[in-house]
């Protein structure tokens, strides 16, 4: 057939198309390779901004929770030391009233060497009795009190004896504990005397500010339900709220002093404990939290404020009560004792309403209102230890709080200059970055106009030869005149050349050559194909021995059924024909020992460890071993030999559970076991602390523990191995630990079998068409 030759247009028009195909493409690789850096460089910085936002916003916080922390432990420490003061107190005055002959000597030494501590001058005006001024403290009678020729009734006058020791304690508390305003004694309410140090003009102060106080009894005057609550405690074992029997009042005005002050009680026992005694007390001035609260310094201007549960604030700095909105108000907690409303549930601020009405202990950030313009904040909030706290009529448990305020600009200025920073770094790598493009596309425009010519010169070369090859002419060779690629290409063109002149003059023999070799090869092939087959029949035979082994030592069913006091159900599937799940129920002299394991991965070497183990406990079970603790110990130290031996690189976890007829007793390490009660209670007891992997040392016995579970009838136990938990859905979803305790806590009311094939059924359900990765082990006890 003749050939047809394709006209070849003058070498310019190729150069011409070489210089745009060429400058086109390293153009479009500039432009993208650029705007990769440019993207990489913006992520880049995104990213740091991120990482540092974060790791100051982290440390911003950790400094406000670590301030807040020390704060209330300022706090704590104050009302801790007013509590043991009074506690001292409170232990002096229960010894005399515990030993009553040592309380009669002491008040008789009192009275011969004080006199002023126990004489009280009858005031006709207020008709009260009351010590003179001298003595260290304070004692006044009220009328009712009095007898008829106005001196204290028989029994008042042994309380006044007896409370004549504050005098010798209260100074020195005073003086050297922490700072008080007053202790005092308040005798109980058939004689409630009150003895205050230091000396102050108590009676006639209480005739000025709470008429009618004296005709009435001063318990129920001015603190009303608070002795009848300590007398409760004794009815209810004393199951009062708080930790301790100090009980405190919410901040209110000090009659004397006129100062907001908070006071504490400690209740005083009668020799039987049956009968409150009295109560020894002290104050403290609002002053004094106010001083540690008001003190808060965060930033520039965080402050701090501490709340009662209910929310009312009794210490914070002015200005911080202006930022969040509060308002005050005089609001009558009882008879005579007026205390200060000041409720962040009033506040004027929505936000901190809200924070009043959903409390707790966490970072919140809220947004304010500051002469018109939304300013975003950020508060801590830190609870006290709880106490017993009056209120009219009753006590109840209250916890303070502590709260730390401090704007988020102030708080993450670093932050946010860090972040300028970096954005400022940012725009400047991506004006150097554009500018080298620039420069880079100007650069290999010269350069490709230069390479141009010498290119094209070798590629006409080249052509020519192709047209004389086209045309059989196959002696043709290229001239090589370069060492670069277009010289590479001139060799490799010749080598071609030469290659079809070799084969063209030698193809028949060549084709014969070639067939020998692949009939050669084919019956290689055939053999090794042979040798394949047998080999994987050779293998396909153990799988399934070892699998039938397997199968074999699994439990009968009558020996899942030989307890009476358990109903036992069990399901096993493996992952491959041989698994590594473990799980068997032993039975010696009526002492049961259910076991459930994994052997890491599984297969066949998996399934050699697992009947290993099986072999292993039952023997054990059988030598009488009852100890679970040397149980699994020895367990452990024969699995590890034979690991050693046989150079298998596995080990399981393994856990085992001993019934004795009325309890459980779990050992060793492995996978959660759920507990669900009769009624529904769901318990979920960890493992890890019980024991250590089986096959990793050779002596466990430091690690391994046990852990008793009382059973009641129809409690049920689920063990599973991590097939279940770790099986996953189309969507790589796990089936979880959640799931699971849900079915067993829906399917509880049943047989075992019941519930352990209505679990099966949900996880393979759940599973769906999606391949199943691990053995899947499931053992259901129900206590009969």
């Amino acid at each position: 057939m003749p050939k047809t030759l394709t006209t070849i247009r003058p070498w310019g028009s190729f150069r011409a198309k070489f210089i745009i195909v060429v400058g086109s493409a390293v153009l479009i690789d500039l432009l993208i390779s650029g705007g990769l850096a440019l993207w990489n460089v913006q992520r880049l910085s995104r990213d740091a901004t991120e990482e540092v936002g974060h790791g100051l916003e982290q440390a911003s916080q950790d400094y406000i929770r670590t301030y807040a922390n020390s704060t209330a432990a300022q706090v704590s420490l104050l009302l801790g030391q007013v509590n043991n003061d009074v506690s001292v107190l409170a232990g002096v005055l229960q010894e005399q009233i515990d030993n009553p002959q040592r309380q009669k000597n002491i008040g008789s030494a009192i009275s011969g060497t004080s006199p002023a501590s126990v004489q009280l001058t009858y005031d006709p005006a207020g008709q009260w009795a009351q010590n003179a001024p001298g003595a260290p403290s304070v004692v006044s009678a009220w009328g009712y009190l009095l007898n008829e020729d106005r001196s204290p009734r028989a029994d008042v006058q042994d309380e006044i004896q007896t409370s004549a020791v504050l005098d010798l304690v209260a100074p020195s508390l005073l003086k050297n504990g922490s700072s008080k305003l007053q202790m005092y004694f308040i005798g109980p309410k058939e004689r409630p005397i009150f003895r205050t140090a230091p000396y102050t003009d108590q009676a006639q102060t209480f005739d000025r500010l709470y008429p009618g106080h004296n005709t009435a009894n001063f318990w129920d005057f001015f603190f009303p339900g608070l002795y009848e609550s300590w007398q409760g405690w004794d009815a209810e074992l004393r199951a009062h709220t708080g930790p301790d029997d100090i009980t405190r009042t919410a901040p209110y005005t000090d009659a004397i002093t006129g100062k907001q002050i908070v006071s504490f009680f400690h209740p005083l026992w009668s020799t039987d404990r049956k009968n409150v005694a009295g109560t020894a007390g002290a104050d403290i001035t609002l002053d004094q939290l106010a001083e540690i609260v008001e003190n808060v310094k965060v930033a520039e201007t965080g402050f701090g404020f501490l709340s009662m549960s209910d929310g009312n604030v009794i210490a914070i700095s002015k200005d911080g009560e202006q930022t969040i909105g509060l308002r005050s108000a005089s609001d009558t907690k009882g008879t005579g004792v007026t205390g200060l409303e000041r409720s962040l549930k009033g506040s004027s601020q929505p936000a901190i309403t809200e924070l009043a009405n959903n409390p707790g202990e966490d970072i919140r950030h809220l947004t304010l209102d500051q002469d018109g313009e939304p300013v975003p904040y950020m508060v801590i909030m830190k609870n006290l230890p709880p106490s017993n706290l009056w209120e009219p009529g009753h006590v109840r448990k209250d916890a303070m709080s502590l709260g730390i305020v401090v704007p988020e600009r102030e708080i993450y200025a670093s932050l946010f200059a860090a972040q300028s920073k970096i954005s400022d770094a940012t725009n400047r790598i991506i004006i150097y970055q554009i500018l080298a493009i620039l420069l880079s596309l100007i650069i290999v425009t010269l350069a490709v106009l230069a390479v141009s010519k010498r290119i094209t010169g070798g590629v006409s070369a080249l052509a020519s030869a192709a047209r004389r090859i086209q045309t059989q002419d196959y002696s043709v060779r290229v001239p090589v005149t370069s060492r670069d690629e277009v010289g590479q290409a001139s060799e490799a063109f010749n080598r071609m050349a030469q290659q079809i002149s070799y084969h063209t003059e030698n193809l028949e023999q060549l084709v014969e050559e070639r067939t020998a070799e692949i009939e050669e090869a084919k019956e290689e092939i055939s053999v090794l194909n042979a040798q394949l087959e047998k080999e994987n029949r050779r293998l396909g035979t153990e799988l399934a021995v070892a699998e039938r082994i397997q199968m074999m030592v699994l439990p009968l069913a009558s020996e899942l059924a030989s307890s009476k006091d358990l109903e036992i159900a069990a399901f096993m599937s493996a992952a491959d024909e041989v698994g590594g799940d473990y799980y068997d129920v032993l039975e010696a002299n009526g002492r049961f020992k259910i076991g459930i394991g994994d052997v890491t991965g599984h297969g066949l070497e998996s399934g050699v460890l697992m009947l290993m183990v099986q072999s292993v406990a039952r023997a054990l079970h059988e030598a009488g071993t009852t100890d679970p603790v040397k149980f699994l110990v020895d367990l452990n130290s024969a699995l590890f030999k034979n690991i050693i031996r046989t150079r298998i690189d596995k080990h399981l976890t393994l856990a085992f559970l001993d019934y004795d007829g009325h309890d459980m007793l779990i050992s060793g390490q492995h996978e959660e076991v759920i507990v669900v009660r009769a009624n529904g209670a769901l318990e979920r007891i960890e493992t890890m602390d019980l024991g250590l992997p089986i096959g990793l040392e050779s002596d466990i016995s430091p690690f391994v523990g046990t852990r008793k579970i009382s059973l009641a009838k129809d409690d049920i136990i689920v063990l599973h191995t991590d097939g279940v938990t770790e099986a996953e859905n189309v969507s790589g979803e796990l089936f979880g630990i959640d799931r699971l305790c849900d079915e067993a806590v829906k399917l509880h009311r049943q047989s075992a079998d019941r519930i352990a094939a209505g679990i099966i059924a949900k996880l393979m359900d759940y599973i769906g068409p999606h391949k199943v990765h691990d053995d899947i082990t499931l053992l259901v006890l129900r206590h009969r």
